[in-house]
């Protein structure tokens, strides 16, 4: 039996493009493997710990072989929770929005907390960064109200997926699937249901050979 992990990174619920893809990512892929566990996270609805003095302190002090105080100790037990967590897994999906051409402020909150030294990658002079994340596949929905299509003037302005993928690509991930729905804002309502179906279609296919 293997464990998908659903990060889900919209706010706006029933009106997201990524969720109503992402979502029938989920549906097919629990028809299509009903022995496996599907856990949903909602990172609207998830308590992060702040990324503050503690923490920060806790990372440098394991950066430089240091014990932790007791408020340290504390706050960093929330992160290794988090890490543990997501590390539980075998495969992993994300739906994310384009947010200022980037992604989603609670997004990056999580990315923060996940990638620490010596928990999702590792470094050595000799080596260099090694991802800690590996051999596990991950499927990313990405919407976008323009379009940012390869060979453009626009795809420099796409910083959603190339930091998401530069980030699972730096703590591991090899196996990376991209579903990407745009331009949501420059549809009119038929062209959008056209985009949409075709989109949710990508996604049952992917979803059944995941």
């Amino acid at each position: 039996m293997a464990k998908l992990l659903y990060v889900e990174a919209s706010p706006r619920k029933d009106l997201s493009a990524s969720i109503k893809v992402a979502g029938e990512f989920v549906a097919t892929y629990r028809q299509t493997h009903p022995n496996d566990q599907v856990e949903v996270l909602d990172l609207w609805q998830e308590k992060l710990p702040p990324f503050d003095g503690d923490v920060i302190n806790a990372k440098y002090r394991i950066m430089h072989g240091e014990p932790h105080t007791v408020a340290e100790k504390g706050a960093w037990r929330a992160v290794e929770g988090i890490i543990a967590r997501f590390k539980g897994f075998d495969k992993y999906l994300f739906s994310l929005p384009m947010w200022n051409f980037g992604i989603p402020y609670i997004l990056k909150h999580y990315i923060d907390i996940l990638i620490q030294p010596g928990y999702t990658f590792s470094y050595s002079p000799d080596s260099g960064y090694t991802g800690l994340v590996t051999g596990r596949p991950a499927a990313i929905v990405y919407a976008r109200g323009g379009a940012y299509v390869p060979g453009t003037p626009a795809e420099a302005l796409d910083l959603q997926k190339r930091y998401l993928e530069t980030i699972l690509g730096f703590i591991g991930f090899t196996d990376l699937h991209a579903i990407i729905i745009e331009p949501t804002l420059m549809l009119g309502h038929e062209e959008y249901a056209k985009l949409l179906e075709a989109k949710k279609a990508e996604a049952r296919a992917l979803a059944a050979q995941f």
